[in-house]
């Protein structure tokens, strides 16, 4: 039996590299006999919760060197170890964006709408893959009846306009928890704003919201925004964050936006407080409340920033938690 070690796996893996240089023995330059095709297949992913037919629509994932208080309450070497710990890029952090459609045969609905289509030149095409993501997928923007947003930051609402400022789902009504709305529309919290990263987000919410105030309708807690859509108040990310409890029949599944951010670190440190937070005590309260209840009932999450597809169930690991990915269906 040939025996497997480091040294023999790395004589290898450099023989493989070294053949790929040499001259093909039958004379003639070597090369591969398909071009490489040097672009990401579509990102949608098909679930049912009982007689729904849901999409996990992939908006893409960005990548950029940790920033020095991106955890606020811990040092900046454990949260870069509990990255590499999860194979990201050594000394960066990776975070992915999964809009979710719900299709409940009376009702197409969009939870959350990505970085938007004005940022595919800037980032190469890595975000803002919402639009050509739901074309793959069969969907017509102009077919969603309702748009649902958890929160406003921009990696969430800046998708429902184009880039000439027109509306990406021309039809839909666009749904805000009211929480929400009062906070971000108010002058005053706008003028109280101390850092760069709030400033930014309340200008960002005049930018995209200004002249639809009349389109937005505004929605409250514990109350249905669509059939067998539930909106769950989960405060602490944003004042009026809010989470949605998806069911029909005897399924359900947790929708949970950002209750957690990266779930590599936040889920599994759910004491650390990220720094787009705007209250980190009460986001952390938060996720023990919701990730305790997910546990217990051994329900179904779905995390806009988990990696897609972004569908996986949660489990207590003693004061932590851990995320256990949901099994690929290739059929529906």
């Amino acid at each position: 039996m040939t025996q497997l070690d480091r040294r023999r796996f790395l004589a290898g893996a450099a023989l493989a590299g070294a053949a790929g240089t040499l001259p093909s023995l039958a004379g003639g330059e070597a090369r591969a006999a398909v071009a490489p095709a040097g672009a990401q297949a579509p990102g949608f992913y098909r679930y049912k919760v009982g007689d729904y037919e849901c999409t996990s629509i992939n908006d893409g994932a960005r990548t950029f060197p940790m920033p020095d208080k991106f955890v606020v309450n811990t040092a900046k070497d454990d949260a870069l170890a509990a990255a590499e710990s999860a194979y990201m890029p050594k000394g960066m952090i990776t975070i992915p964006f999964n809009p979710q459609l719900i299709n409940t045969g009376s009702k197409l609905i969009l939870i959350d709408a990505g970085n938007g289509v004005a940022n595919l030149e800037p980032s190469k095409g890595a975000v803002g893959r919402t639009l050509q993501n739901l074309a793959a997928a069969g969907v017509d923007p102009k077919s969603i009846d309702i748009v649902v947003l958890s929160h406003m930051h921009g990696d969430h609402i800046n998708g429902i306009k184009l880039a000439d400022g027109s509306l990406a789902f021309p039809n839909a009504e666009i749904k805000v928890p009211a929480k929400e709305w009062e906070f971000w529309a108010s002058d005053d919290n706008a003028a109280k704003a101390a850092s760069e990263l709030m400033k930014g987000n309340f200008a960002n919410f005049k930018k995209v919201f200004g002249g639809l105030e009349s389109k937005v309708t505004q929605y409250e807690w514990d109350k249905e925004v669509a059939p067998g859509i539930t909106a769950l108040g989960t405060p602490g990310h944003t004042p009026g964050h809010t989470s949605f409890a998806v069911a029909s029949g005897n399924a359900k599944v947790l929708i949970q936006a950002d209750v957690t951010n990266v779930p590599e670190l936040f889920l599994r440190n759910p004491d650390w407080h990220v720094m787009f937070d705007t209250d980190a005590e009460m986001a952390q309260a938060t996720r023990h409340k919701f990730y305790d209840m997910a546990a217990a009932e051994k329900a179904k999450v779905i995390g806009f920033h988990f990696s897609f597809p972004s569908i996986g169930y949660v489990e207590k690991d003693g004061a932590k938690y851990r995320l256990i990915p949901a099994p690929w269906n290739p059929v529906i």
